[in-house]
């Protein structure tokens, strides 16, 4: 048996913020909110989604009093799913993000930011 990735842990300044601006960008929605602590995911089913198969992964955003100080050592990639990697990119950066050059040369991914500055990318050629 193996393990299976369910949920990325993110520690931040703003849980809510950061959590709002990553439903808007991955299509989720908050799932639970406590103490400094926000949940999100893909929308439960009306029937309550307790169905066999694969779990959907989460992300969860913890307030921590420290700022981010280097590069991440982990980052999220997205994939456009109905539009292409020029118009995600335009629409994530109405969100918030902003472009950030980590070195990456000519590469096919777009890197951005996070409101809070964690970087991600956003691929061209691979499809969900």
């Amino acid at each position: 048996m193996a393990s299976r990735f369910t949920d990325l842990a993110i520690d931040c300044a703003d849980p809510d913020g950061l959590a709002r601006f990553w439903c808007s960008v991955l299509d989720y929605e908050v799932l639970d909110e406590n103490d400094g602590v926000v949940t999100i995911g893909p929308a439960v089913p009306a029937d309550g989604g307790n169905h066999p198969g694969p779990v959907p992964s989460t992300l969860t955003f913890a307030q921590v009093p420290e700022a981010r100080t280097v590069k991440n050592r982990l980052h999220l990639d997205v994939n456009p799913t109905d539009r292409d990697q020029d118009d995600e990119v335009r629409r994530l950066l109405d969100l918030g993000a902003r472009p950030v050059d980590v070195g990456q040369g000519e590469v096919s991914w777009v890197v951005l930011a996070d409101p809070e500055g964690n970087e991600f990318c956003v691929l061209a050629a691979r499809r969900p």
